[in-house]
């Protein structure tokens, strides 16, 4: 193999690889025996016929297509390695000649990690963010654990908001009824925002056995395209009301929460609401500290690093909306996007993502940051832990590249401590 680089201008290279032409006749000889099945010859077995006389009735380019795919399959990741470019980006692939008894030549065009004039990172000033906790704020939590921690039971006084209603409804457009807007024995949480705007708000003040009307317009973009913007009416009947029973703040309240008074509670929400602030805190340092060192620092962002990047994003995202059983077809139609606008929509984001990755590496780079085996280790054991498998386990299946990312995590986060420790608050 022979791979020559040329050089394209903004952070973008062509590798031009080149494959002998014996490895081509191994490539040719493997695709016809992939393709000889669905290749008929008259006076052969289906599969029997040989190559050569697949070749001169069909002409020699017949298995071409399979063979390059071969040999581009097994060579061109070790092409990218041999080129010594630093490439950050997905592979455009072309095939420049392919003729049998001559060499093989493919191309790829890629992008190169772009080099970075990091701008001062040591003294960055950041806002200083007040981390103190008020006992309001101690009392406030405490009522969302207990607004947690309550009992569900039915009432025959007026509805509230948290309170959860089982009702009928039957929605009408200008006096009749529409296809999906009715429901029996539905249960509604009150102030869930799970229906329309307006709807939830009216049933406050109602209680069980009252059947009312309620009036709502549908939003202007709406799914369902024939009641977007439309006015309606609901008829709604009140079957049962359960309100939301609080537990009182004492000490049997507090021994279930794990502690002998309810003072000792108290003070270890707020020392949880401290460590909150803190972190909160931190990330805006670091957000704030990061995007300025950006600002300053130079760099051009090749199209292809940021097409890669946008590619990874949304793939990242189609992998949870999927865990939610929700499809990126039916999510692009829910919310009227096509997937040539989601990459419009994500490339801010992925650009600020990479300049971002790309300074943190180059200080890294600069402090000499290293990775001991220890950290390696006990970050290993850190995901183990979250997987709830065995560490050598979860070596065993890891491959190199896996836990070369792991360390390259483990390093920007050193850097950003570099970042953070020498940062003047203001």
């Amino acid at each position: 193999m022979n791979v020559q680089v040329e050089d394209l201008g903004k952070n973008m290279v062509k590798l031009r690889v080149e494959i002998p032409a014996e490895q081509l006749e191994e490539a040719l000889q493997k695709a016809y025996f992939k393709d000889k099945n669905r290749i008929r010859v008259d006076g052969f077995r289906k599969g029997k016929a040989p190559r050569a006389i697949i070749e001169r009735l069909y002409g020699p380019a017949v298995f071409y297509e399979t063979a390059s795919n071969i040999i581009i399959d097994d060579t061109y990741r070790e092409a990218m390695d041999e080129s010594g470019v630093d490439i950050v980006s997905s592979p455009v692939m072309d095939i420049e000649q392919i003729e049998k008894g001559n060499a093989f030549i493919y191309t790829l065009e890629v992008a190169k990690r772009p080099e970075v004039k990091l701008a001062e990172y040591k003294g960055v000033k950041v806002k200083k963010v007040d981390v103190s906790v008020k006992d309001e704020d101690v009392e406030g939590e405490i009522e969302k654990e207990r607004q947690r921690d309550a009992r569900k039971e039915e009432k025959d006084t007026e509805i509230e908001n948290g309170d959860t209603a089982v009702i009928d409804f039957e929605g009408f457009l200008n006096g009749e009824p529409f296809e999906g807007g009715k429901g029996e024995n539905h249960t509604l949480e009150i102030g869930s925002h799970s229906f329309i705007d307006g709807f939830e708000e009216q049933l406050i003040g109602k209680k069980a056995g009252d059947e009312t009307e309620i009036e709502v317009t549908f939003p202007e973009d709406y799914h369902e395209e024939s009641l977007a913007g439309q006015p309606a009416t609901f008829k709604v009947k009140i079957h049962t009301v359960r309100g939301n029973e609080l537990p009182e703040l004492d000490e049997e309240y507090a021994a279930d929460k794990g502690f002998d008074t309810v003072e000792e509670y108290r003070e270890d929400v707020k020392k949880r609401l401290v460590e909150i602030k803190e972190m909160d805190a931190r990330r805006q340092k670091e957000d704030e500290a990061i995007q300025k060192i950006m600002d300053e620092s130079e760099m051009e962002i090749p199209e292809a690093m940021i097409d890669s990047q946008v590619r990874t994003m949304l793939n990242d995202f189609a992998n949870r909306m999927a865990g939610q059983g929700l499809s990126m077809q039916q999510y692009m139609k829910f919310t009227q996007t096509t997937p040539e606008s989601l990459k419009e929509q994500t490339k801010p984001e992925a650009e600020k993502r990479i300049r971002s990755s790309l300074v943190l590496e180059e200080i890294a780079k600069a402090e000499n940051v290293e990775v001991s085996e220890e950290e390696m280790n006990e970050e290993l054991e850190k995901m183990a832990k979250r997987y709830n498998m065995d560490k050598d386990k979860l070596e065993e299946i890891m491959g190199e590249s896996e836990k070369e990312n792991i360390r390259r995590s483990l390093e920007i986060e050193k850097a950003i401590d570099v970042i953070l420790d020498n940062a003047v608050e203001e």
